[in-house]
């Protein structure tokens, strides 16, 4: 059974009790260095007495505190550091359950999480959201879930397979385990006073609870409306000057490191160099596939990167711990070690390279150097959410034909450009062949075919465009059910044959990655859950992860982190070019543009 967490007032008594001396704690860690959050320091040879999954006591001597069934931890001196918290991140960009992504982060550290689940918002719903809710509150650690805000992310531009509404996520807020609501990704409705967005603002503070922002545009001019709006926090800055910008305006500076992005870096000088105040910033991961949590970490990983970047590694630890907690509202819960918050703590012999030792949650051990002692919750995802690949018909090459203007020999044409280990992309152009009246990518210029086929309505559409920066020298396509926001199927590749073959089979498997050269299947990742997420353990998604990325490679694609580049090319509210179901899309306009430019 998961252990549940008990609330402070009916565990009182218990833990005064423990901390007067008067009766035995559950769980004593002795001789620890325990590191403070709260006062940035570190108290060697103290003791901390858990009771009832809360601390009970932190300080000296704890001999009286042990009774013949508590359990006793000699820590041998080394560090006691609060259990991580991710305060901004998407479950499903690991293609995994909540379930089994927690138990791939626990051995890292991680005891707390902020999940906004709007992947899965934009294909179920409403229903969807609550079944990711109700898979969190049964976890071993700590899973709090933000309502999502934008569903669609930018309406008019998409169409997605479910939509919020104020309404949606005004009942939300009653659910017991939402602390906020998630991204505010339409940043150009809020500037404009969008009626819905602040509505959907309105119903979160009205219920005391904090509102996530999402400013994807490197011009700050708007920024002064869209702080003005309500979002108190924000993971989109790419350099120090976003990181400045949003703290002066009230904000939380939220730095991210995801499997492909890379953002800590450029931001956190705001701190090392600049002096802020390290309390109004925040580490996060955003978006972590399988293949970083289960080889490389989670949270933990931040904090040593952030080190690697030149930040004190106390502070680098508020900003992982009490600061989120602190942002939510809930540093009387999680966040720290100090009397009655959640017992949630790590073990480590260092502090800078930040070995995750021994996992402590509510009281319990829940990973040992690297296992995850922890059960796992008993919780199925229903048949409905495994049946939302609804292409309508089969495709074949032709779906993905270019027309050209009659009697055209070349002509220019409008091409996303994929930025290496950035959300945002370029918009760029490219003079390109016409065969047979069909405009050609380019595999000198590297220059690919993109196409969208709808999966929710069964429309059978498909919109084409170009793409650049994969650099596929192979006849090959990349098929994926997980496109940002609206979740569509995009497929890239250099030849039509293969990109049918690829769309047709997710359709047949219900979603999922695969990636096809000459003619064959050579990598596949099954996700049949809303085409999203798989319940597999993560070492095994991660596994067939990693042979998307082998087969990628084997296709000639020379990026960091590509299949997350090829999941955002949808992701119509990041600048600059991007494609939907309706067509392709200037995101620097919020408008619909033309593949072809005029002769």
């Amino acid at each position: 059974m998961t252990r549940s967490i008990r609330p402070w007032p009916a565990v009182a008594a218990e833990l005064i009790a423990v901390a007067a001396r008067r009766a035995p704690a559950d769980l004593v860690i002795r001789n620890c260095a325990w590191v403070n959050v709260h006062s940035r320091e570190v108290l060697e040879g103290s003791d901390i007495a858990i009771r009832a999954g809360r601390f009970a006591s932190c300080g000296p001597d704890a001999s009286a505190m042990i009774g013949p069934g508590t359990r006793v931890i000699d820590a041998g001196g080394r560090y006691l550091i609060p259990g991580l918290c991710d305060g901004h991140m998407h479950v499903e960009s690991g293609m995994l359950t909540v379930s089994q992504f927690v138990r791939a982060v626990i051995p890292h550290g991680t005891t707390s999480m902020f999940v906004d689940p709007h992947e899965v918002a934009n294909v179920l719903g409403l229903a969807g959201v609550r079944l990711m809710h109700d898979e969190a509150m049964v976890q071993p650690i700590n899973v709090f879930v933000e309502m999502p805000a934008c569903a669609p992310s930018a309406p008019g531009l998409e169409t997605p397979g479910a939509e919020i509404s104020p309404r949606d996520v005004a009942e939300a807020m009653a659910w017991p385990n939402i602390v906020g609501l998630g991204e505010m990704m339409n940043y150009p409705g809020v500037i404009a006073g969008d009626a819905k967005m602040l509505a959907e603002i309105a119903a979160t503070q009205d219920a005391g609870k904090t509102v996530g922002g999402h400013y994807a545009s490197p011009d700050l001019a708007g920024f002064h409306a869209y702080a003005a709006g309500g979002p108190a926090d924000d993971h989109e800055g790419t350099c120090e000057a976003d990181a400045i910008m949003r703290v002066r305006q009230g904000m939380r500076a939220m730095l991210r490191l995801g499997s492909a992005w890379y953002d800590v870096k450029a931001q956190i000088t705001a701190v090392t160099e600049k002096g802020l105040d390290p309390r109004s910033f925040i580490l996060c991961t955003d978006d972590c596939h399988s293949g970083t949590l289960v080889n490389d970490g989670h949270m933990d990983r931040v904090v040593r990167h952030a080190v690697d970047c030149g930040l004190d590694p106390l502070i680098a630890l508020q900003m992982a711990t009490i600061n989120t907690a602190t942002h939510f509202g809930l540093e009387r819960e999680i966040g720290s070690i100090a009397p009655g918050r959640r017992a949630d703590c790590i073990l480590t012999s260092d502090l800078a390279t930040l070995p995750v030792e021994t996992v402590i949650a509510r009281g319990e051990v829940v990973a040992e150097n690297g296992a995850c002692l922890a059960e796992e919750p008993d919780f199925t995802w229903p048949a409905s959410a495994r049946e939302t690949v609804r292409m309508g018909r089969k495709l074949v090459a032709a779906d993905f034909d270019i027309p050209a203007p009659e009697g055209a020999t070349r002509v220019r044409a409008r091409v996303i450009g994929v930025v290496e280990n950035q959300a945002p992309t370029r918009a760029l152009e490219a003079e390109l062949a016409v065969v047979d009246g069909l405009v050609t990518g380019d595999v000198a210029k590297d220059v690919a075919q993109i196409a969208l086929v709808e999966r929710h309505r069964r429309t059978g559409s498909v919109v084409n465009g170009f793409v650049s920066g994969f650099g596929y020298d192979a006849p090959c396509a990349v098929a994926s059910t997980v496109a940002h926001d609206s979740h569509h199927m995009i497929v890239v590749g250099s030849s039509k044959p293969d990109m049918a073959l690829a769309a047709n089979r997710l359709g047949e498997v219900g979603g999922g990655v695969t990636v096809w050269k000459d003619g064959e299947e050579i990598a596949l990742v099954r996700l049949p859950i809303a085409g999203l997420m798989s319940d597999a353990p993560a070492e095994e998604v991660a596994a067939a992860a990693e042979g998307i990325v082998a087969a990628m490679a084997a296709c000639g694609c020379r990026l960091n982190n590509a299949y997350m580049q090829h999941s955002l090319l949808a992701l119509v509210v990041i600048p600059a070019l991007r494609i939907s179901d309706l067509g392709l899309i200037d995101v620097t306009r919020f408008a619909p543009t033309e593949l072809l430019l005029p002769a």
